[in-house]
C-alpha cells in the first residue's frame, strides 16, 4: 500500500510543481531567467513529471497569455462561466492547445511565439503517443507489482491525466470559488488561503492582479509553497528572478 501512496504523492507534487514552475511561471510569464543548463534540466523534468499528460511549453505559455487577455469572456479558452461543466470546458481547452500546436497562432500579430521555450526533440518525443502510452505502462506495471488488490488501480487514470487534471481544477476553481483580494474585472478567485495540493496555483485573484510577481501569495496568512522553493533556487544561482 505504501509504495502506491508514495508513488501517487510524487507524481502528483512533481507534476504540479512542474507546470507551476517551468510552464506557468517561467515559459508564460517569464519571472525568472534560468542559465542554459538549468533550463534543459527543467525542460527534460517537466517532460519527466508530467509524463503521459506532458504540455508542451510554447503551447501551453501561449494558451496561458490567451486566458490572461481574455479573461472570464467567451474568448477565455478555460472560463468556467461560459461552459456548463468542468469537462466541456477541458475539451475546449485541449481544443484551443491543438491549434497553437498546430500553428494557429504563429502569423499572429499580437503573439510573438519568439518569446517561448521550444526544444523541438523533446516535444516532439513528448508529444508522441508511442511515449504516452510509454508512460501509461510504467505506471500500469508499478500498480500491478505493489497494489494490495485491484481497487487501487482506480487512481491510474489520475496518473494518466495528471496534467489536465491538475488545470480543471485551478481553472475551475480558480475562477469560481474562494475569496478575492481584488478588483480584476473578472472572476478570478483565490480558492485556498494555504495551497498545498497546487502550489501557489490557486491563488489566482492575486495572480491575475500581478501576473508577473513570482510570489502568488499576497496576504501575511496566504502561503505559496513554490515561492520559497524559487528563493532557494535564485540562492544557488539556479534562476534569477526579473526586478
Amino acid at each position: 500500500m505504501w509504495p502506491i501512496i508514495i508513488f501517487f504523492l510524487l507524481h502528483w507534487y512533481l507534476s504540479v510543481f512542474a507546470q507551476s514552475f517551468f510552464l506557468h511561471r517561467y515559459a508564460a510569464h517569464g519571472m525568472f531567467r534560468m542559465p542554459g543548463f538549468w533550463h534543459r534540466f527543467f525542460y527534460l523534468f517537466t517532460w519527466i513529471a508530467q509524463g503521459s499528460s506532458y504540455l508542451n511549453p510554447r503551447a501551453y505559455a501561449i494558451l496561458h497569455m490567451e486566458h490572461h487577455k481574455h479573461s472570464d469572456t467567451e474568448n477565455d479558452p478555460h472560463s468556467p462561466h461560459f461552459f456548463k461543466d468542468v469537462v466541456s470546458m477541458m475539451v475546449n481547452t485541449k481544443n484551443v492547445y491543438q491549434s497553437i500546436l498546430a500553428g494557429a497562432y504563429d502569423n499572429r500579430p499580437d503573439v510573438n511565439i519568439k518569446d517561448y521555450p521550444t526544444w523541438p526533440i523533446v516535444d516532439k518525443i513528448g508529444d508522441s503517443w508511442l511515449t504516452r502510452f510509454g508512460f501509461m505502462g510504467l505506471y500500469t506495471l508499478f500498480y500491478i507489482q505493489f497494489a494490495p488488490n485491484p481497487f487501487w488501480y482506480a487512481l491510474l487514470p489520475v496518473h494518466f491525466l495528471m496534467g489536465p487534471i491538475h488545470g480543471a481544477f485551478v481553472n475551475w476553481c480558480g475562477h469560481k470559488y474562494g475569496y478575492s483580494n481584488y478588483d480584476n474585472g473578472d472572476h478570478s478567485k483565490n480558492t485556498f488561503v494555504w495551497d498545498l495540493f497546487f502550489v501557489g496555483e490557486c491563488f489566482q485573484n492575486n495572480h491575475h492582479r500581478y501576473p508577473r510577481r513570482a510570489n502568488f501569495a499576497r496576504k501575511w496568512y496566504e502561503i505559496d509553497v513554490t515561492y520559497p522553493v524559487i528563493k532557494a533556487m535564485q540562492l544557488l544561482r539556479i534562476v534569477r528572478l526579473k526586478p
